[in-house]
């Protein structure tokens, strides 16, 4: 496994015959997220033109027919991209296989749209991926939009992890090294880490040959743990620097419809303790959550009895209400009794994100002269 840049393969398929294969394919997944996705093209290609003496590059889109004229601005402004244009939206991992298939680098940066690269990321992820040969994948500190640290390493989900979680008891044990996740770490430094945010990673070719295509039957959330946990099984670590950073705003091809992004993320946590625990684990999941579910039902219920509550606090807590009367229908097989929780409403999972207007977000992050 220890792979060099010499000795890794490429996908001719789209050079000229005797054109120079390029060592970095970029691949962008695009839905509905137009000035956001110009942002981050606007981001990026700097970055590659600084590398340009050292690192031949591509880039690749893959549109998921979104419908606000993406893939058209993305052309007009940036001819020299790849751009795939499907006529229904596959979801994530099915997009990103579409440009893996075609793309020609040895090293592949999977970007989301809503992610917009600091100076100097690309060459410290490629750094990174060079020194410690053993690691098929690396990701970067993440940011919010405020400049505050974004989580991007997770614990891969289990049984025993989601027990844990819905009891309040990872919390109590936080300091336990085998039951600790990375919430209370200050991603300030090099780690090997379970996996990391599919917003931005940086994945060795060899890597991707060993471990195969994102799994299409994720739809949309859990892809990307999928994909990690697989090249885990097959050898390769998963790393995290902090030399290279980004801003990931976070939810964007979501923000029109809540409702079905809450539905694919709990559909995606479901297949994949499925998929990796059996039914066993499905089976514990589901269990777990419902009871984690009606514990904290009594909880905000007893705290909107509260009479000297603040208004604010009050709609907090029927928000918190909703959801998790959702969640304890949706385990127990009777979720069709109430429609999934809209936007406002926390997801009980990895740490929900702030939704941006993307005119503002591309306006205060647009890079420097």
């Amino acid at each position: 496994m220890n792979a060099t840049l010499s000795n890794l393969g490429t996908n001719p398929q789209h050079h000229p015959e005797g054109a120079p294969l390029p060592l970095l394919s970029v691949i962008i997944v695009s839905f509905n997220t137009r000035e956001l996705t110009l942002g981050c093209l606007r981001h990026l290609f700097p970055e590659l033109e600084h590398l340009r003496s050292r690192i031949r590059s591509e880039v690749w889109v893959v549109d998921n027919a979104s419908a606000d004229g993406s893939a058209a601005a993305i052309r007009s402004e940036f001819p020299e991209v790849h751009l795939l244009q499907n006529t229904r939206n596959l979801g994530f991992g099915a997009a990103n296989n579409l440009a893996l298939r075609q793309a020609a680098g040895q090293f592949f940066l999977l970007l989301n749209s809503d992610a917009f690269l600091r100076p100097g990321a690309v060459r410290a992820l490629l750094d990174y991926l060079r020194r410690t040969p053993r690691a098929g994948a690396v990701g970067p500190r993440l940011a919010n939009p405020d400049g505050s640290l974004q989580v991007s390493c997770f614990r891969f989900p289990s049984p025993l992890r989601a027990w844990l979680e819905n009891l309040g008891l990872a919390r109590l044990l936080s300091w336990h090294p085998r039951i600790a996740d990375y919430h209370a770490w200050a991603h300030n430094s090099n780690r090997i880490v379970d996996f990391v945010s599919g917003a931005c990673m940086l994945i060795r070719r060899e890597a991707w040959q060993s471990t195969g295509d994102f799994d299409e039957r994720f739809f949309l959330y859990s892809e990307e743990a999928d994909w990690q946990r697989r090249m885990h099984d097959a050898g390769w670590l998963i790393g995290f620097t902090p030399a290279a950073q980004a801003v990931h705003f976070g939810g964007a091809s979501g923000h029109a419809n809540p409702q079905f992004i809450n539905e694919h993320f709990f559909q995606s946590l479901d297949r994949y303790q499925h998929k990796h625990h059996g039914h066993n684990g499905f089976f514990s999941l589901r269990c777990a959550m419902s009871v984690g579910s009606l514990a904290r039902l009594f909880f905000w219920t007893a705290r909107l009895l509260l009479p000297l509550l603040a208004s604010d606090q009050r709609q907090i807590a029927r928000r918190r209400l909703r959801m998790h009367g959702w969640l304890l229908l949706r385990q127990s097989g009777l979720r069709h009794l109430l429609p999934a929780p809209s936007r406002g409403t926390t997801l009980p999972g990895p740490p929900s994100l702030p939704l941006a207007s993307p005119s503002e977000t591309t306006a205060s992050l647009a890079p420097k002269a």
